[in-house]
């Protein structure tokens, strides 16, 4: 796919599609369809008891949406991965999921959590400082869960499938899976990491950047290793988070947010990188993958407060539509009203 052609192919978003949730935020749209020829979205949400973040960490579940277009508008279906109690690696918190079909399996990607605290109430403050916060970011782990059917039931496992690293950039957690599985059943999981540094909390989050790495499993079911010595990108440099990689002639390619646009040129726009064997990358400086300019269906423009967790589906091996966690407000989590997923179509060839 040429790159110049992914954000050139935009089209404009339709007001009325996507998927929201009154009381809830929403986040993380990925999207399959299903054997009942529809189109299913997994996404985040948690309660608006909660602030939008860090209120993730404890409280978000993955669950179903569906729509018989891919532009929506989806309507909520089921819980997929409730809460299932502190004790589980993934016990409190699912997040980031990310559904892949392999011929008659689903798959489905997720980032879990967990702490042994009690949840927080909503006449609770919880923000960053808190306990929980810290322990269930410490926590932040990638597993899957696979089903013979998109109406479930879905088989959990008992541990994630990629762990930190203790002696590595990665030693921190591991979050954001971006997966690509081939024909073979292997995989290609590049995910978002971050260095545990000993500063003082809080201040030590924001003293480093955010860095992928990438890992691979003979199988779907794993095992899975981290191939990577160092971060895909120099961390000096690139500050990036929220992957999704897929597979072009000759190699892969990778969109991502920029957290603060020195690469693509747009603060938090999308880059857009290259890769032969999914190891070694070269993102395409000053060229953009997405932008958080926005055209709507009735005419109108808007920059989004927040546009993230890409994800682009291909039908026919073709990208037929980009989707985004997206938010109003003037940017930034704490200030959103509401949160929700939008579908952006794009030209088609």
């Amino acid at each position: 796919m040429n790159h110049k052609m992914l954000y050139e192919k935009m089209l404009p978003a339709l007001r009325n599609g996507g998927f929201k949730m009154e009381d809830y935020w929403v986040w993380c749209g990925s999207v399959v369809k299903g054997e009942d020829n529809r189109y299913h979205m997994f996404a985040s949400r948690w309660t608006k008891d909660l602030p939008m973040h860090p209120g993730w960490l404890v409280a978000s579940e993955i669950v179903r949406a569906v729509s018989d277009t891919p532009e929506g508008p989806y309507q909520f279906e089921e819980v997929v991965l409730p809460s299932r109690g502190a004790e589980y690696w993934d016990g409190r918190s699912t997040h980031n999921p990310q559904i892949v079909k392999h011929k008659d399996t689903y798959i489905l990607y997720y980032m879990g959590s967990t702490h042994p605290f009690k949840d927080v109430s909503s006449d609770e403050q919880f923000d960053l400082n808190d306990p929980r916060c810290i322990v269930a970011r410490s926590n932040k782990r990638i597993g899957i869960a696979t089903s013979k059917s998109i109406f479930g039931p879905w088989e959990r496992l008992d541990s994630p499938i990629l762990q930190p690293r203790p002696s590595k950039f990665d030693n921190f957690f591991t979050s954001n899976p971006a997966p690509c599985i081939h024909e073979d059943g292997s995989v290609l999981l590049v995910y978002k990491t971050r260095t545990y540094k000993s500063k003082p909390y809080p201040t030590f989050l924001h003293s480093f950047q955010m860095s992928f790495g990438v890992a691979r499993a003979s199988h779907y079911m794993g095992p899975y290793k981290a191939l990577s010595e160092e971060t895909i990108f120099p961390s000096e440099k690139f500050n990036l988070e929220d992957p999704f990689i897929y597979q072009v002639p000759g190699g892969y390619e990778m969109i991502a947010k920029d957290m603060t646009g020195n690469i693509s040129g747009e603060y938090h726009g999308g880059i857009i990188a290259r890769s032969k064997d999914g190891v070694k990358w070269e993102a395409l400086e000053g060229q953009k993958s997405y932008t958080r300019m926005i055209k709507w269906d009735d005419g109108a423009e808007q920059v989004m407060g927040s546009l993230e967790r890409p994800f682009i589906l291909f039908e026919d091996n073709e990208p037929t539509h980009m989707f985004f966690a997206t938010a109003d407000g003037p940017g930034e989590f704490t200030n959103a009203v509401n949160t929700w997923n939008m579908v952006i179509p794009l030209k088609r060839n």
